[in-house]
């Protein structure tokens, strides 16, 4: 699996994308969509051992950071999230039991008990 990381830049209506960890990949086109086309057929002409991802977000309105994933089968971004996906059943299956007992209550509460009337 490969990582790469540019840092994208607008100067005179052109964006410029450098990579950051050896500068040797790099791309230029009128667009940010132009060159996200362009910086990702650059690192598939170096290195296309698999799938492709690809995330662009802008920094400030003439700045932005773009990265390209290649291989890694899945996830990308989502892996910082699997963590808390994992924890959501714990936490729903230890909620059931209170579930549970609350349904042998009965429910009793209804608007006028609260002292609340849509009409009023």
């Amino acid at each position: 699996m490969g990582v790469y990381t540019f840092v994208c830049r607008s100067s005179g209506g052109e964006w410029a994308g450098k990579q950051i960890a050896d500068g040797e990949l790099q791309a230029s086109a009128p667009s940010t969509f132009d060159l996200q086309r362009k910086l990702v057929q650059t690192v598939l002409s170096s290195d296309s051992s698999g799938g492709v991802q690809s995330s662009f977000s802008l920094v400030t309105p003439s700045s932005g950071v773009f990265q390209v994933v290649i291989g890694g089968g899945g996830g990308g971004g989502f892996i910082a999230s699997s963590g808390g996906a994992a924890a959501a059943p714990a936490a729903a299956a230890a909620a059931a039991p209170a579930a549970e007992e609350k349904k042998d209550e009965p429910a009793e509460e209804s608007d006028d008990d609260l002292g609340l009337s849509l009409f009023d």
